[in-house]
């Protein structure tokens, strides 16, 4: 008997970390971050954090997103528990939160009402912006891996996935020109 039970949790550990998926392990990030901000002490929180681990709230999650959340997301695409997870970002234009969607990202500026939408449409495999109701197909991924880019004036520009690609897509909507120097 026990070398059936021993048989079994190998298997369940080898197929768990020989499916090549990584994953986000989005639930127990979840817990860790809400210990990380569950006080405003940090020694508070560290013995939160011991606390959690002497519970196993830590050692369930991690298992949950081992051997089910991981392999859903790695199987379909998307992480059930990513969604709904909101972040704050600071830039020089602003604050703006952003919040992670079933099929795609809000994002809404602090003090304005109306969030812009940035959603992926899996049957036409482009991502659009939604504002207002309408909707723009900024970019459509291609079979081939490279990226259509929907520029202003209509018409698409073909660019690959990479730091050349993005100076390609830099210049093209930009209008950049470069002259040479004697």
């Amino acid at each position: 008997m026990k070398g059936i039970r021993t048989s079994i949790v190998c298997c369940a550990l080898a197929g768990a970390t020989l499916t090549s998926c990584i994953g986000s392990y989005a639930l127990f990030n979840k817990v860790r971050g809400w210990n990380e901000q569950a006080t405003g002490n940090k020694f508070l929180n560290e013995l939160i954090h011991i606390g959690l681990w002497i519970v196993p709230v830590y050692e369930v999650t991690f298992l949950a997103d081992i051997l089910v959340l991981n392999s859903v997301e790695f199987w379909s695409g998307t992480n059930p528990i990513a969604a709904g997870t909101v972040k704050e970002v600071n830039t020089e234009n602003g604050k703006f939160l952003v919040t992670t969607t079933k099929n795609g990202y809000s994002i809404e500026k602090e003090g304005e009402s109306t969030p812009v939408e940035l959603r992926f449409n899996q049957e036409e495999q482009s991502w659009n912006v939604v504002c207002d109701g309408k909707s723009y197909e900024i970019m459509k991924l291609c079979n081939d891996g490279t990226v259509d880019l929907n520029m202003q004036n209509g018409q698409y520009i073909n660019v690959t996935p990479d730091a050349q690609g993005v100076s390609a897509a830099r210049d093209a909507i930009m209008g950049a020109t470069y002259y040479a120097a004697r």
